[in-house]
């Protein structure tokens, strides 16, 4: 970490911490540098930084200033715990996936961060490199499991945070959906009980319908995230197999479970016996502070898959995951090899080299300070510009932000409407099947403003205001 970097981050735990209050005057660059022994360059680095994230403003001739921090609102609760033994989402999510690929359209609906953040230049050199090598496309040695070089670091990672990990447990997938997917088949069939959350990435709903499987979800906690006694009463009243969960950045809402909860959801998978699919492919895009745990951190029995993937940190085009799949690996295995069978080995040799060399962390450092400061601008511009009977909820990782609309108002109307003008959104219908949560946008976040992007956000301002004004 840089010195600047060090700065900022024990500046922004006194923030954090209300040590220091909103519009509390910081200490002046040369008090600064007296306190801090850093240079006078790194000090003013420290503190520009801590401005573009929007955790302190500038007075012209008065310095520097705490600025007012955002209070997270707690979620709209729903006690509904909800049997869905038919799912049908297929087509609605096939047909929205379509209506967005296009160039032309703002992609405010994708799940992916804007491609100007990814695609790091030194990965790209790298493949570069390697694609004039023979050698780099011999697929032998990165069929199932996959590359070794490349299980080992994976496994290195999970080691640092604690988490003994042998690399034959890895098993390298084409993307994080495969390594879900394959996770699924390997543990459940049709028939079974599947638990999910009630607002989940549309992906679960799909495999759980390609599956036949019976799907039982539990509500969002309102302050926690996660309704730790609506899953135990479900578990104790349901033969509940498997659940399909995703704890951290969580997809479409943002928020992250704490470890507290995480050590109890495990012992209670443990007295159960049930296994839990973990959905971590955004664990890397954390805000400050330490990566928060994963699941796999607190298991003790091998009921946990973890899944994880690159693709959301490093672009689309290098769709690689993985499973820390364990016992299960060599069945893993087997249905890799009746579907995907490997994946691209030029890209795993390049993962490797990238990996090996710490471009990774350098990279991600960027990335997340990117992710935080265009989040907390769309943030701030939404809440002051929506209609009062709107409200946006922040949470500090990732880059979605979930809005509730107006009872009244249909949120896949809004996107419709939206899509017509080349705009797109995320309805809640593509995350939920409940009636009542129908009235959801998830707005991906990550893109730096622009003439263009504004104009988007705009239009999405001004169409929901007609909407509201046309029902009132």
């Amino acid at each position: 970490m840089y010195k600047s970097e060090q700065l900022a981050h024990s500046i922004r735990q006194l923030i954090e911490s209300g040590t220091l209050n909103a519009h509390e005057k910081l200490p002046s660059l040369r008090d600064q540098v007296q306190r801090s022994g850093f240079s006078l360059m790194t000090v003013m680095n420290a503190y520009q930084e801590l401005e573009s994230q929007g955790l302190i403003y500038s007075k012209e001739k008065s310095g520097y200033f705490v600025a007012e921090q955002i209070t997270l609102k707690p979620l709209e609760q729903y006690s509904v715990v909800s049997l869905n033994s038919k799912i049908e989402i297929n087509s609605l999510v096939f047909k929205y996936l379509k209506s967005i690929q296009h160039e032309s359209v703002i992609p405010f609906g994708s799940a992916f961060p804007d491609s100007q953040l990814l695609y790091a230049p030194k990965l790209i050199q790298i493949m570069g490199q390697l694609a004039r090598q023979k050698q780099s496309y011999d697929q032998t040695t990165s069929l199932p499991p996959g590359n070794l070089a490349l299980r080992k670091l994976i496994a290195q990672r999970y080691c640092m945070q604690g988490i003994q990990t042998d690399p034959d447990d890895i098993v390298i997938t084409s993307g994080g959906l495969d390594a879900l997917n394959l996770s699924l088949q390997a543990v459940a069939q049709s028939g079974d009980y599947i638990l999910l959350q009630q607002n989940v990435f549309y992906g679960a709903w799909q495999a759980a319908e390609r599956l036949g499987l019976k799907v039982i979800t539990i509500p969002e906690h309102p302050q926690h995230g996660f309704d730790l006694d609506a899953f135990e009463q479900v578990i104790n009243n349901y033969p509940i197999k498997v659940c399909w969960l995703m704890l951290n950045s969580h997809n479409p809402i943002g928020f992250t479970v704490s470890d507290d909860i995480k050590y109890k959801i495990a012992k209670l998978l443990h007295e159960h016996q049930i296994y839990l699919i973990e959905d971590d492919v955004y664990e890397e895009l954390f805000y400050g502070g330490q990566k928060p745990l994963s699941m796999k951190y607190f298991d003790q029995q091998n009921l946990v898959l973890h899944c994880s993937s690159f693709s959301k940190t490093l672009g689309a085009g290098f769709r690689v995951g993985w499973v820390y799949a364990g016992k299960f690996s060599d069945h893993i295995q087997h249905l890799q090899l009746m579907s995907t069978i490997s994946v691209n080995a030029l890209i795993q040799n390049a993962l490797v080299e990238f990996l090996s060399h710490h471009h990774y962390e350098k990279h991600l450092r960027t990335l997340r300070l990117s992710l935080e400061r265009y989040k907390k601008q769309f943030y701030h511009y939404l809440k002051q510009n929506l209609p009062p009977s709107c409200e946006v909820y922040y949470y500090p990782s990732g880059y979605f932000l979930w809005v509730k609309l107006p009872n009244s108002l249909d949120s896949m109307q809004i996107y419709e409407e939206l899509i017509q003008l080349n705009i797109g959104v995320a309805p809640s219908p593509l995350f939920s099947v409940l009636p009542a949560q129908q009235h959801y946008l998830r707005i991906n976040c990550s893109f730096e403003s622009t003439p263009k992007i504004q104009s988007a956000l705009e239009q999405i301002i001004k169409t929901i205001q007609q909407r509201v004004e046309a029902v009132s």
